[in-house]
């Protein structure tokens, strides 16, 4: 049994176990037992946090590029040395298979490891001047204060690591504020940038209530920039919130992927990789594929295929079995959400080929499911289901399916399978998303920019932009003497 760590605050460089507003349970969703409990944060204690990065941001700001990356780059290897016992608490926490678990520790290190480098690689640049009595217009990126990070559930090392890599590398402090369900995971990885030596201050971790900790930290002056992770509705709301103080605001939202699949495409292949992506964390992934536009002549075929494949998913308790596919949904309210789901179908609507019910037993288990032609009017084809439902359509020609792709606000990732060229242009040009995948179903790198459009938010983390969004430009113009 994978021993669960007391959970803990960060704040001025200082671990707190007692929460000035009492407590809550942490649960293992595969059993609803309880498995430890976290601190909850006061109004006084945020304060104390905020003023911690207030405080160390002059001298973090200041610190040479190089010095930061070694830091930073430090953590990264503390946490490849930590993955296992970071991933077995992750899959206590949130039900996450253990190797997928494993697999997102290893991978947010690289991503970690390559926003580092941009802390010595980004030194501005000079720009041409074009009066005898200048001499010289220098252009730099400079980072732009104290970060409010709110980060959920489903990626609990890869998210935190996506903004405190891009923010720490910058030169921004930070307050980080990851989900209730998912404190100690977070906290491991905190952990590894404390023990590379980090100074006091620089990074706080807070828990506890959502509204208030995101109300005081949005609109005290001290923070300058904001970056959330999470569903459309709340975004939108933090967005307001951050717009009071004109505070620079990066926010990654919900998604309802689609996935085009052409005739031309490599059969086996393709159905393959949408049934095993499809269920990857219980389909709780902002991209996760959900609507799949299959062209007509191999439509029956696929959906059949695909409905087999997602019936043979091992289902159960990853924190006991390494051989589980996949694992329960996050809390009941998700469970309840899917049976709703399933209770709007039937007639036009869509048929449930398979799965369509909750697991029986303890967990908050439900089963794969596959949906054959949901109407476009339908919930699963308008709503994001952020769980394991798949919804699959026929289309008759390629417009005809991006028309359908594109029919939603939501613009976060798209894909397609196709083995023509042409196709693959076309769908690359006219799909409406902040990224889109041919012939597979990877849209996240280190050294690649994660977002999205519309509903799905703006701005992007990894990548070099990643970094500058933590970033102000400045322009500094020098005169000749007596000019």
């Amino acid at each position: 049994m994978t021993a669960y760590p007391q959970v803990k605050m960060l704040i001025g460089g200082e671990w707190i176990a007692d929460g000035g507003a009492g407590s809550f349970a942490v649960n293992n969703p595969a059993n609803e037992q309880e498995v430890g409990r976290a601190p909850k944060v006061s109004k006084e204690q945020l304060d104390a946090a905020i003023e911690a990065a207030n405080a160390a941001f002059p001298s973090w700001s200041r610190t040479p590029g190089i010095e930061r990356y070694r830091i930073i780059r430090k953590a990264a290897e503390l946490l490849r040395e930590r993955a296992e016992g970071i991933a077995r608490v992750m899959t206590l926490e949130m039900g996450k298979p253990h190797a997928q678990a494993l697999g997102e520790t290893q991978g947010a290190a690289d991503l970690i490891d390559f926003l580092a480098e941009e802390a010595k690689r980004q030194g501005g640049r000079l720009v041409p001047v074009r009066s005898h009595s200048l001499l010289e217009q220098r252009v730099t990126q400079v980072p732009i204060g104290p970060a409010a990070l709110f980060t959920p559930w489903n990626f609990p090392v890869n998210l935190p690591a996506k903004k405190l890599g891009g923010a720490l590398s910058a030169g921004c402090t930070c307050v980080l504020k990851p989900a209730e369900t998912t404190p100690a995971t977070t906290q491991l990885l905190v952990e590894c940038f404390v023990d590379a030596g980090l100074p006091d201050g620089v990074l706080n971790l807070v828990y506890g209530d959502p509204a208030m900790i995101s109300e005081q930290l949005l609109t005290n002056p001290a923070i300058r920039k904001a970056s959330f992770t999470g569903s459309t509705a709340v975004g939108k709301q933090l967005g307001a919130l951050a717009a009071q103080n004109l505070v620079r605001y990066t926010a990654e939202l919900g998604g309802h992927a689609p996935v085009v699949v052409g005739e031309s495409a490599d059969f086996e292949r393709t159905v393959a990789a949408c049934a095993g992506t499809k269920f990857r964390n219980a389909g709780q992934v902002c991209v996760s594929p959900t609507r799949f536009l299959v062209a007509r002549g191999i439509y029956d075929r696929f959906v059949s295929e695909f409905a087999a494949r997602s019936q043979k998913l091992k289902v159960g308790d990853a924190s006991s079995d390494d051989s589980v596919d996949m694992g329960p949904l996050a809390h009941a309210g998700r469970v309840s959400a899917m049976q709703d789901l399933m209770g709007s179908l039937g007639g036009k609507k869509g048929e449930i080929v398979a799965g369509g019910k909750a697991i029986e037993g303890p967990g908050h288990f439900f089963e794969p499911t596959v949906i054959a032609n949901p109407s476009a009017d339908s919930r699963l084809m308008t709503e994001e289901p952020f769980g394991p439902v798949a919804g699959i359509v026929p289309y008759d020609d390629i417009e005809d399916a991006v028309r359908i792709a594109n029919s939603l606000r939501y613009g976060l990732a798209a894909y397609a399978f196709t083995g023509s060229l042409d196709e693959s242009h076309y769908l690359g040009d006219n799909l409406r998303a902040g990224m889109v995948a041919i012939n597979h179903f990877a849209v996240g790198s280190p050294e690649t920019p994660f977002g999205g459009t519309g509903d799905s938010g703006f701005g992007s983390e990894s990548g070099l932009e990643g970094y500058l969004g933590y970033t102000e430009t400045k322009l500094v113009t020098v005169a000749k003497s007596g000019t």
